[in-house]
């Protein structure tokens, strides 16, 4: 009976694959089993088992799948693939902008035409769409690139890499462009800090900079942003305004574009005040458009947005600077304001004040850099005394609310207040004097303020009313002989 036992074993053993054989039990422990069919069925499921388990084929593994086939960002990134193969860096790395462009397209253009097979139709994007779409994630700012191109187009916001947002006409609009992924939009933020110096990661996942065009880029990134990386992209114009735009656009009328070309002449210190989106900056390069030519200027901001070059021969820019990875080589506003007074300084525009640096400022209004300028946010031009008066309490509060109120008084002469209307439109609603201190606080008055009279067609309707025509001011005026 054993050796019956034995031969049968033998027979299932000789069927079994190469290398199996630790999984027959022995015989001594079969002689007590009288089920050895039940012993062996479990050892087929045990190989059947590791026959699903065992890995595929690394080639097996690495092709697309048909969902994968049928989206164009794997044909983007097959073609960026071939672009890399192909590339020469010498030409890639030497030249300008516009020349890295050409060259990257036409070598697109050749792998697309020559080595892929695109099914456009399926994809439903046409082929000069997909050929730019590559090239602006190669030089570009990938989908940003349209949006910045669109001068009809004042802001892009980005909330994550599925949703991009633009301002056009002073409405927000949802488009239909949109990031692969988060780590695709995260390259596109780290090509438009780079270049500036400016780092943004997880240890310093907050950043400020520019485009090369001077548009103003705000980025903030996970951790601290939950939905994944926010962009923020204030745009200016190619064509940039003048003061009589300004008339032609309503934003002022034609008596305040005279006071105020008076008023940048005759060195009147400035304050323009407003909200988010008011057109503070644009006010403020308008402003510093109609100082005379020949006076040496120095700009300070958090990231270069005026473009008084433009207009001006001598011009000076500062920027801020973020500490470093160690925390070290901060540069703030208040840091290059203290510079700046050792640069022979004719006139000190200060992009925006935040802070403590709001004592700075007043104290080179008061001491001979007559017809400087600053912007910061505010409600009202009243409103904007009190906070200019609490940050700069912020920087040393040994001065008494009193000694600040008369720095204040002596500092400002006029304060503007732009405003973004309902219907989108932006105005300068109140031009406002200071004119001294009565019963402990700083006395106003407006020289010129906006109406509304009421909506039609989604428009605002309303006008400008000169509400003093006899202001302080005059008096500098005449000084200047400026009628």
């Amino acid at each position: 009976m054993d050796n019956e036992k034995g031969g049968k074993i033998q027979a299932w053993t000789d069927k079994l694959p190469a290398g199996m054989d630790e999984w027959i039990p022995a015989q001594s422990e079969l002689s007590e089993i009288d089920g050895i069919q039940k012993d062996l069925a479990r050892i087929k499921q045990t190989i059947d088992l590791l026959s699903v388990s065992m890995p595929k084929e690394k080639a097996e593994e690495d092709q697309p799948s048909k969902k994968e086939k049928d989206s164009i960002s794997f044909y983007k990134s097959l073609a960026i693939k071939k672009f890399i193969e192909h590339a020469d860096d010498k030409k890639f790395q030497l030249g300008s902008r516009d020349e890295k462009k050409s060259y990257v397209e036409k070598l697109i253009l050749q792998i697309v035409d020559e080595e892929m097979t695109i099914p456009y139709k399926r994809l439903n994007i046409a082929k000069d769409v997909f050929v730019r779409d590559i090239v602006n994630d190669i030089v570009g700012f990938g989908p940003l690139n349209e949006f910045i191109e669109d001068d009809s187009i004042s802001e892009i916001m980005v909330n994550g890499p599925g949703q991009i947002f633009v301002e056009k006409a002073g409405k927000l609009l949802l488009t239909d462009r949109k990031f692969n992924d988060s780590p695709h939009l995260m390259s596109i933020i780290q090509r438009i800090f780079s270049p500036i110096g400016r780092r943004i990661d997880e240890s310093s996942p907050r950043a400020d900079g520019r485009l090369p065009d001077g548009s103003r880029v705000h980025a903030i990134i996970p951790p601290v942003s939950i939905d994944g990386p926010v962009v923020t992209i204030r745009k200016f114009q190619k064509k940039t305004l003048q003061i009589e735009d300004m008339v032609y656009l309503g934003s002022i009328n034609s008596n305040i574009s005279y006071f105020l070309g008076a008023a940048v002449k005759a060195k009147l210190n400035i304050l323009v005040v407003g909200g988010t989106g008011s057109g503070k900056t644009t006010l403020l390069n308008i402003l510093g458009s109609l100082i005379p030519r020949g006076e040496r200027i120095i700009t300070i901001e958090d990231s270069a947005e005026l473009q008084l070059k433009k207009y001006h021969e001598h011009v000076i820019r500062l920027e801020t600077r973020p500490p470093n990875i160690e925390g070290r080589g901060e540069v703030t506003i208040r840091d290059n304001l203290r510079e700046a007074l050792r640069m022979r300084p004719d006139r000190i525009i200060v992009g925006e004040v935040r802070g403590s640096e709001a004592m700075d400022m007043l104290q080179a209004m008061n001491t001979g850099h007559e017809g400087s300028m600053t912007s910061m946010h505010a409600n009202s031009p009243r409103d904007s005394l009190s906070r200019i008066a609490i940050m700069c309490m912020m920087g040393t509060m040994e001065i008494s609310e009193k000694a600040i109120k008369a720095q204040i008084e002596s500092a400002l002469d006029i304060i503007i207040f732009a405003a973004r209307l309902p219907d989108g439109s932006r105005k300068v609603t109140y031009i406002t004097e200071v004119t001294g201190i009565e019963n402990n606080e700083i006395a106003i008055q407006d020289i010129f303020s906006y109406e509304i009279e009421g909506i039609e067609d989604g428009k605002v309707t309303g006008k400008h009313i000169c509400q003093n025509p006899n202001p302080l001011c005059l008096y500098k005026f005449r000084k200047h002989n400026i009628n």
